[in-house]
């Protein structure tokens, strides 16, 4: 994989990261056109490179995902209540986050399996961008003044769960669900991008400790510059997306990228028919 490819792999990285238009699409349709070959190195390269985006995520909102609740508690508050009320943005990221780590260890294989699946992948994004058509309106506007529970929180995680399945889209899965719990498409956006923190710093640290536990080791040092290169390039691109993002849904919802996922899944479906070998890095 030389620079070019490694910058353009970057940038539809960073911007389809936290869109509701599945990273994992425009990889395969990325990867394919560039010619690039599925090594062991690739596989990680794609993982590895969602550091940057994840960065671009607390930097961009740095304030508030290092807040704490200064509130004060009435006096003899259990320690337990007091720290849960202190570290209360933590704490619904961690309850909207246990969903996935459960069922992503728990299935593992099972996803591992789903991910070798191109056609797989190419359907969900037909049907999600077909959903995304009407979602506007199955979910009326949020209130701002919806308070995140527990609750809020826990349901959130568990749509998060459905974009196990290669094609959905976890951004469009957590909006979606946070959408259903009354909060604005903005909230529900925000709420999705600091998801996105945990979920993918866990994800790829699991995929790390697999490589190196396989011997991978090597591997990386020897591309180190590689690495660098795309998450500098995954950051700077998901800073703008996000920012794009934002102010794009709350003037206009989710129907545009609903007609560019129905498009994005043809182009697959048509390669596939056409017999495309089509692979996911």
């Amino acid at each position: 994989m030389d620079w070019i490819q490694t910058v353009i792999i970057a940038v539809v990285e960073g911007l389809t990261e936290f869109l509701p238009v599945s990273s994992t699409g425009h990889m395969i349709i990325a990867q394919n056109i560039l010619g690039v070959e599925s090594t062991e190195f690739v596989k990680a390269f794609t993982f590895i490179i969602q550091f940057g985006a994840i960065l671009s995520v607390v930097c961009l909102y740095w304030k508030r995902f290092f807040q704490l609740n200064k509130e004060p508690l009435p006096e003899g508050t259990p320690f337990f209540k007091r720290f849960i009320h202190k570290y209360d943005f933590y704490w619904k990221l961690l309850i909207a986050f246990v969903p996935a780590v459960v069922l992503g260890l728990l299935f593992n294989d099972v996803i591992d399996a789903l991910l070798e699946r191109v056609e797989v992948v190419a359907v969900m994004l037909v049907m999600g961008g077909i959903f995304m058509l009407f979602c506007d309106k199955i979910f009326n506007k949020g209130d701002d003044h919806t308070v995140l529970t527990e609750k809020r929180a826990l349901m959130i995680g568990l749509y998060q769960c459905i974009s196990m399945i290669p094609g959905v889209s976890r951004s469009m899965a957590t909006i979606v669900g946070g959408m259903s719990q009354k909060m604005t498409r903005k909230n529900a956006a925000e709420f999705s991008f600091f998801l996105a923190v945990p979920t993918m710093f866990g994800a790829t640290v699991y995929k790390l400790y697999k490589l190196f536990k396989e011997g991978g080791s090597e591997l990386i040092m020897n591309n180190l510059d590689t690495l660098i290169i795309g998450n500098v390039v995954a950051f700077v691109v998901a800073l703008l997306a996000i920012k794009f993002f934002i102010s794009f849904v709350q003037k206009y919802g989710f129907k545009a990228f609903g007609w560019y996922r129905i498009i994005v899944g043809g182009i697959i479906l048509v390669m596939l028919f056409m017999g495309c070998e089509l692979t996911i890095s």
